[in-house]
């Protein structure tokens, strides 16, 4: 398959991060990150929920290149908290009405969009016409085609976009693009990629069709297939797909569990399990007897190395929040003006192959994966 052009693979990431396997252990504490006194950039947080108070907002303690100056809440009781916490103004505190003001707050400089999917295509693009550089959250929207319609709205603003996928920096994953690619000579024949957890609750949004999209697979499913595409250095072209509801009163209209299996031209394949109903967090790619595999692999800083078939182990120095490395390195694209690696067209080809896994799963058959 020709790979599109927008799909950075493992050579190209691994150049771009400036990531021989010198400096690994080091991003990105020192040498790739070399400003002496760096602006540091305003970034508003959207949605206050779990992962923007247990993960953005601590991350953004001790990034080098932005910091948390705004917050954007539907809910009142949580803007005093933040304040304290995070000694935001007022002036810099915002709620869904007043969204679109923040075209005139100078303090602000990139928007981070943590809401519900469903909401994610709307407020990223209004973002962008408010004149911001935007960080979206996975996944980037409910279909390819929202998908497009941010990327157009960011191009014709002249602005950034980022999608939140922190563990495209990540410096274990790194290791396992770089290692593959030496050890295995470009030629992995089987990946195994599982995300699961028993997660899903009466009334969370993402089991909720509408809100969601999709359940697990939206919300997971994202993980696996780009630990998939970036250790296999290419996109796959087809995709064979089930789905189960193993809990019918809890799962309305969407599945609790997917399986689905990815097929690239070169005949390598990928397995993999998303679900909200039980434990796995599992990747591993192999070529004969010879393996990598990161177990924890996906969960939010919970890496703790990278095994290999040898029986070594290796641990890398890495920061304390995932996201700390993320945020800090599309501060430094809008600064330097470069490349984003978790661009918006790396989030279209994640979405335009869960589209083709629902399809698959519709059909009952194997889907060729549509990258129009």
């Amino acid at each position: 398959m020709k790979k599109k052009r927008h799909s950075i693979d493992r050579r190209e990431m691994v150049k771009q991060l400036g990531l021989g396997s010198a400096s690994l252990a080091l991003f990105p504490f020192t040498s790739s990150l070399n400003f002496s006194d760096p602006k540091k950039l305003g970034v508003a947080l959207v949605g206050l929920g779990n992962y923007a108070t247990r993960q953005l907002g601590p991350a953004l303690r001790h990034t080098q290149f932005c910091e948390l100056k705004g917050i954007v809440t539907g809910t009142p009781e949580k803007k005093p908290k933040w304040q304290k916490e995070y000694g935001i103004e007022d002036r810099h505190c915002y709620n869904y009405e007043t969204f679109d003001q923040l075209a005139n707050d100078p303090a602000i400089d990139i928007v981070y969009i943590v809401l519900p999917n469903f909401m994610h295509a709307e407020y990223t693009i209004r973002a962008l016409k408010a004149g911001k550089h935007v960080i979206c959250e996975k996944p980037m929207g409910m279909n390819a085609q929202e998908c497009k319609d941010m990327i157009s709205a960011a191009r014709k603003a002249n602005k950034k976009l980022q999608i939140g996928y922190r563990l495209f920096y990540e410096p274990h994953h790194l290791k396992l693009m770089e290692t593959s690619q030496q050890a295995f000579e470009g030629r992995i024949k089987l990946i195994e990629a599982s995300l699961a957890f028993d997660m899903a609750r009466p009334g969370l949004w993402r089991i909720d069709k509408k809100m969601g999209g999709g359940g697990a697979l939206m919300d997971l499913g994202i993980y696996t297939i780009q630990a998939a595409r970036r250790a296999a250095g290419s996109n796959p072209v087809s995709v064979f797909a089930q789905a189960y509801i193993d809990d019918p009163e809890l799962y309305k209209g969407i599945y609790g569990t997917y399986v689905y299996q990815l097929r690239f031209a070169d005949n390598t394949v990928c397995n993999s399990t998303v679900s909200f109903s039980a434990y796995s967090d599992r990747l591993h790619v192999s070529r004969g007897n010879e393996y990598l595999e990161l177990q924890p692999a996906f969960a939010a800083n919970q890496i703790s190395g990278l095994d290999t078939w040898n029986g070594e182990k290796e641990t890398l120095e890495h920061a304390e929040f995932q996201q700390t490395v993320q945020m800090d390195a599309f501060a430094k694209n809008i600064l330097e003006d470069t490349p984003v690696i978790a661009s918006g067209e790396e989030g279209l080809i994640d979405m335009q192959i869960i589209d083709a896994i629902k399809k698959s799963i519709d059909s009952k058959k194997s889907v060729v994966i549509d990258y129009s």
